[in-house]
């Protein structure tokens, strides 16, 4: 049996269908449908032998979840955490959302629980996040730091690798950089969209302070804005790392950016 918190994100989903050849209990804040597994609203860990801790469901309750967990017999640990995990605090953009991914994971290493750290870079689902709702529109993704880069990762390839760690020994005691095939600069991404979809499309810069401010004014905390517009202007024209991690463990290449888009499609299409 294994426990799956997030169960209804955008890697918990995908994992809990590769489970459920096993025993899989799906923790979701509202009881929904996932077929073939045990839907509860709170951890419940009676005969539970791994658990998938998301670190963004969970936040700062990791380590009293993990302590319960281990009285009841859990034996392993899978920690969804982050790719950018070791670097300073304030140069994470996502714990202005309230991200806590370097607590959770040294929640799991400290738990006493047999453990694997998962650390992502960019979900290749991002880029409808950012720029599906123009592309919807038009042709033209209007976007600052064209030459920021990105080494876009299939979340299903996420969920394949939290899978082998939970199912087999192989990967206990590792952090796993967990990275697409190839590193794409944002207009390269653009342009992949384009060439799959069979549009011609562009990204068009705009100026750090408007894209700023729009950020802002469609609900982002400026902090997070700040941190973000940071880590474009660090990363732009310097190639994103692409580590062989997730080949390792999956025993394939993951998968290409422009095989995500083929298969999700619908998201960039015109209204």
């Amino acid at each position: 049996m294994y426990l799956v918190t997030g169960a209804t994100g955008t890697v918990g989903r995908p994992l809990v269908e590769l489970l459920r050849g096993s025993g899989v209990r799906a923790v979701s804040r509202s009881v929904t449908e996932l077929p073939g597994a045990e839907v509860v609203t709170e951890p419940e860990f009676t005969g539970v032998d791994g658990v998938f801790l998301n670190a963004r469901a969970v936040g700062l309750d990791a380590a009293d979840l993990l302590a319960r967990a281990g009285e009841q017999g859990v034996r392993r640990v899978v920690v969804l955490a982050a790719s950018n995990v070791d670097e300073p605090l304030d140069e994470q953009p996502s714990r202005f959302n309230g991200d806590r991914n370097a607590e959770v994971e040294a929640a799991a290493i400290d738990s006493g629980l047999e453990w694997v750290s998962l650390r992502p870079t960019y979900f290749a689902v991002n880029a409808e996040y950012s720029w599906g709702g123009q592309l919807r529109r038009g042709d033209v993704v209007r976007a600052p730091f064209p030459e920021a880069t990105e080494a876009p990762i299939d979340p299903r390839d996420i969920a394949a690798v939290a899978a082998a760690a939970l199912t087999t020994d192989d990967l206990v005691g590792d952090k796993l950089l967990l990275t697409g095939p190839e590193s794409l600069t944002h207009t390269e991404m653009v342009a992949t969209i384009g060439r799959v979809l069979g549009r011609d499309l562009r990204l068009e810069p705009v100026p750090v302070e408007i894209a700023s401010r729009v950020l802002v004014d469609n609900g982002h905390r400026p902090e997070f804005v700040t941190a973000l517009m940071d880590r474009y202007r660090r990363e732009a024209g310097r190639p994103a790392h692409v580590s062989a991690d997730a080949e390792k463990a999956l025993g394939r290449p993951p998968r290409p950016f422009a095989e995500w888009v083929a298969d999700h499609a619908a998201l960039f299409t015109r209204a």
